[in-house]
């Protein structure tokens, strides 16, 4: 693999350290700063807001740029964003930081995936996607809870000092070893082709998938705690166990689906791995008084979720390449979005679940969230036109 691929990886664990360590230090935060935990919260929405914009959006205003350029860009606005959050004192500021940042987050993320796929063969593509998200996925399993504790027991704000010191690194990292390019075509159209190229049913309905996977897994995981502890009555230690089964089996989900996509064809990955998402949060409401069962399932949510992750981006990726070759930093870029789109409605809906029917059926409507998105992979409406999904070769035509 380009070594540069093994630079994305901590860009990525850098990234995704930034966005997800917040959760674990909301109630520091909120006694620091002098507010609640609520309205600390929102920095959460806020990065979340910020990557769904950024990914798409900013991808797409950003063609012509060289890609190098546009990632050190984002490497520059991670570190002094972070340094800068450091020292923040009002919750506007934190919520305006937190917006910026997940811009930056959006775009690295699109381009990263998108380099990384081109850089390498197409026998490898899978591999190299997956050594990019697996920063993101040590973010999950190691470096949240780690930062969480640091942060809880001697400063949030230190974390955050940390943060700006590996953006540093990170961005002198890919300076030295990304290779400098010629810069790239001007894209046909203007600035906004990539976008209006990228709105082909296929790839829309792609897209769906992935927000319909995001909406399933966050459904539920947003509210993993009060389920844990009132459905499943299990303490502390147990929701504990469960978080760590999660993010230790993201890093797995991650590594197997990139094998997987190289061996084996995309579209049928993808939908084992969504069969095997509605069984999953099936089985959590099945099993929902077995606090043993109940924290495997949630790490087999991660796996899956995360498997998800790859193959999603990888079939997105393929379809842009046929239908909207000047555009695919912009389908990696759509991907992203629906991701964070799908974890914000997913929120919504575990709490009209919660309010409406019970907190011990919040799986089931996970679980219907998968099944939508395995009929929307499985209709006409996204499997029209040629597919890029063979084995051998990424253009071979599918049965529609």
């Amino acid at each position: 693999m380009p070594i540069v691929i093994y630079v994305f990886s901590l860009c990525t664990f850098t990234f995704g350290l930034s966005e997800f360590v917040v959760a674990g230090l909301v109630s520091a935060m909120a006694v620091d700063l002098g507010s609640s935990t609520t309205a600390v919260g929102s920095a959460i929405a806020a990065y979340a807001l910020g990557a769904a914009i950024g990914a798409p959006l900013l991808t797409a205003l950003l063609l012509g740029w060289r890609e190098r350029n546009v990632l050190a860009l984002t490497l520059a606005v991670l570190a002094l964003g972070s340094l800068a959050f450091a020292w923040v004192e009002q919750l506007w500021a934190v919520n305006l930081i937190r917006l910026v940042i997940g811009l930056g987050h959006g775009v690295f993320m699109a381009v990263a995936a998108d380099v990384a796929v081109k850089r390498v063969d197409e026998p490898r593509a899978g591999r190299a996607l997956a050594l990019v998200w697996l920063g993101l996925t040590l973010a999950l399993a190691l470096g949240v809870p780690l930062g969480t504790l640091l942060g809880s027991l001697w400063s949030w704000r230190a974390i955050f000092v940390a943060l700006g010191v590996l953006g540093i690194l990170s961005l002198v990292g890919l300076l030295h070893l990304m290779p400098a390019q010629a810069p790239p075509p001007r894209p046909a159209g203007g600035r906004l082709a990539g976008l209006t190229a990228l709105m082909r049913r296929p790839i829309l309905a792609a897209a769906g998938i992935a927000m319909l996977v995001s909406v399933a897994t966050f459904s539920f995981l947003t509210y993993v705690s009060p389920f844990l502890l009132q459905v499943t009555h299990g303490g502390v230690r147990l929701l504990s166990l469960a978080m760590l089964m999660f993010g230790a089996a993201t890093l797995l989900g991650n590594l197997l689906a990139g094998q997987a996509a190289d061996r084996f064809d995309t579209g049928r990955c993808l939908t084992v791995a969504l069969v095997g998402l509605a069984a999953n949060l099936g089985l959590l409401h099945v099993g929902r008084e077995m606090p043993w069962a109940v924290m495997l399932l949630v790490g087999g949510l991660g796996a899956l979720f995360f498997a998800i992750v790859t193959l999603s981006t990888l079939r997105l990726i393929a379809l842009a390449k046929q239908l909207a070759p000047q555009a695919t930093g912009v389908a990696s870029g759509l991907s992203i979005a629906a991701f964070n789109l799908g974890t914000a409605l997913g929120g919504g809906l575990g709490g009209w679940v919660i309010e409406r029917i019970g907190l011990e059926y919040l799986p089931l409507a996970g679980m219907g969230a998968a099944l939508l998105g395995l009929g929307l992979l499985r209709s006409p409406f996204a499997t029209q036109g040629r597919s890029c999904m063979s084995r051998k070769g990424r253009n071979a035509a599918p049965r529609t």
